[in-house]
């Protein structure tokens, strides 16, 4: 769990309709983020369940996203936030999303495009916005954003909504302030992102990289 993935749950549960029960796919609090990844904090007093492929701490129910063990229109809320890059089959994993929400319900979704390899078991995919948009075509609407950099973005944001979608300005609002808060600069990447004893080097090909395309700029221009 990344620290802006939080705050954007914590948005989304302030600034929308949170519907019940609320159903968190990739719930399992994997060595390091116990606690922090916890997102039944945010939504106090509403019933929620934490679901993924593994038992472990956070999950009470063991679901597989390519089938979901749960019948049709029986769920308010799902969130499933930094997990479909780990899924083998993601567009099969978002119409089960869909089947299982009641009309009126949402589903709130991250991912990553310009991250590390993380293998929670597997590590299968990145995302494109334009990707977001293509799998959330089972929604009757869609909500897509993104985080980093405009052409290179870190962080991809989707919330799709079955039926009919609430109000957004509130959202919209919290949402760019969200936004220009994680807008990443490259230096910020390479600083995040790579092993610490590989930073000098990588910084220094940074440089050099950006001054042969400044460079190039320049030839082309003349």
């Amino acid at each position: 769990m990344r620290k802006s993935i939080r705050k954007f749950v914590a948005l989304v549960a302030d600034s929308l309709p949170v519907c019940q029960p609320i159903y968190e796919f990739g719930a399992l609090q994997v060595e390091g983020q116990q606690g922090f990844a916890d997102l039944r904090t945010l939504f106090p007093g509403k019933e929620y369940v934490g679901a993924d492929m593994r038992p472990g701490p956070g999950v009470q129910k063991v679901l597989n996203l390519h089938d979901i063990d749960l019948p049709d229109d029986t769920v308010g809320t799902v969130l499933c936030v930094d997990t479909l890059e780990h899924v083998e089959h993601p567009q099969r994993a978002v119409e089960e999303i869909h089947r299982i929400l009641r009309p009126g319900g949402m589903a709130v979704f991250s991912s990553v495009m310009f991250f590390p390899i993380h293998s929670h078991p597997w590590d299968y995919w990145r995302f494109t916005p334009e990707a977001f948009r293509s799998i959330l075509q089972p929604f009757s609407s869609c909500f897509v954003g993104s985080a980093g950099r405009d052409r290179f973005p870190d962080t991809v944001v989707g919330i799709g909504f079955k039926a009919c979608e609430p109000p957004m300005d509130a959202f919209l609002a919290a949402y760019e302030q969200w936004r220009k808060h994680y807008v990443h600069t490259p230096e910020h990447l390479v600083k995040n992102l790579t092993p610490p004893a590989l930073l000098p080097f990588v910084s220094r090909l940074h440089r050099l990289a950006a001054t042969c395309t400044h460079g190039a700029r320049r030839a082309l221009s003349m």
